[in-house]
Order: structure tokens, then C-alpha cells, then sequence
């Protein structure tokens, strides 16, 4: 595995963002990569998904992390939801905003929205407990910010820009 450097990735929806990760949706800038556990659908848990995509510039940041967090909490993956995927790239607006979304770009990462809702602080959202501190610092050491640890809200999202 190629070894990480942690990037600082621009504020999102600035003009350097725009400049490093290009046009939102543009083909040209996704990847399908394989990830190297199995992830469950959040909104299906019993399809299991082997490859995910992801912007070109962040493949190895995710693989990364993905290959840490095995390494680190291997079976307990499952136990802690982990391993539910609520999705990667889909080119779409903010859920109450007019900005496009950071997954249009492929940056930005959900994972077990069930436990972890849109609005929910740190007092409900399952990941804001200290089992996940190891997952959140996996993220931080590749450059990429956690709505939840950032902002108290939408735990489920990780992604590569500031916010």
C-alpha cells in the first residue's frame, strides 16, 4: 500500500476546492475501488458491496483508512455498524441547502445512518462514542474532517474537504 501522506484538503465550495477535485460528476474523476472488507447497503443490509466509488484523488486515503480500521478492530467491525454503507458518490444538492452535496464530487463518505442521523448530536449519534475514536482519528490522519466532530450534527459523513 502506497504510503499516506495526510493533505490539507481546501475548504469546500472555494475556489482552490474547485480547482483541485475539477467538476462535480465529471467521470473522468471517479474510480470504482475494491474495498477490503465487505460493506452492507444501509438502506438494504442484505446486499453486500465489495467496491465503492470515489474521487481519483482520494483513493488512497480511503483505502487507508478502510485497511487501518480492519486492521484495528477487525470482527468488532460488524458489531459496531462499521460495515453499513450509506453511500459514496451521488451527484446531488445538500438535503436543505441549494450547494451541491460533497458525495456529487465523490469526497465524502456515509456510514450506518440509522444510528447516526442527519440531526443527531453527539448525546444520541452511536459514532460520537469513544469506541469510534480510533475511526475518527484514521479519517483525520489522511486530511478529512467528520460533520459530527466538526460540527455536533450528520455523524454518518466524513469527507475530504474542510467544512
Amino acid at each position: 500500500m502506497k504510503q499516506i501522506i495526510k493533505m490539507e484538503y481546501p475548504k469546500q465550495h472555494t475556489e482552490e476546492f474547485y480547482q483541485l477535485f475539477g467538476q462535480p460528476g465529471d467521470q473522468s474523476n471517479l474510480k470504482v475501488i475494491r474495498v477490503p472488507y465487505p460493506l452492507k447497503l444501509s438502506w438494504d443490509e442484505r446486499t453486500r458491496v465489495s467496491r465503492i466509488t470515489v474521487h481519483k484523488l482520494v483513493v488512497y486515503d480511503v483505502l487507508s483508512v478502510f485497511e487501518a480500521v480492519k486492521k484495528h478492530y477487525g470482527d468488532d467491525i460488524r458489531k459496531l455498524h462499521l460495515d453499513i454503507f450509506g453511500g459514496s458518490y451521488n451527484y446531488r444538492k445538500t438535503r436543505h441547502g441549494s450547494k451541491l452535496s460533497m458525495h456529487s464530487w465523490a469526497i465524502a463518505l456515509d456510514f450506518d445512518p440509522q444510528h447516526n442521523k442527519l440531526k443527531w448530536g453527539k448525546d444520541l449519534a452511536l459514532f460520537a462514542k469513544p469506541e469510534y475514536d480510533f475511526w475518527w482519528e484514521q479519517w483525520e490522519r489522511v486530511g478529512w474532517t467528520s460533520l459530527g466532530k466538526a460540527k455536533n450534527y450528520d455523524w454518518m459523513h466524513v469527507q475530504a474537504p474542510k467544512v
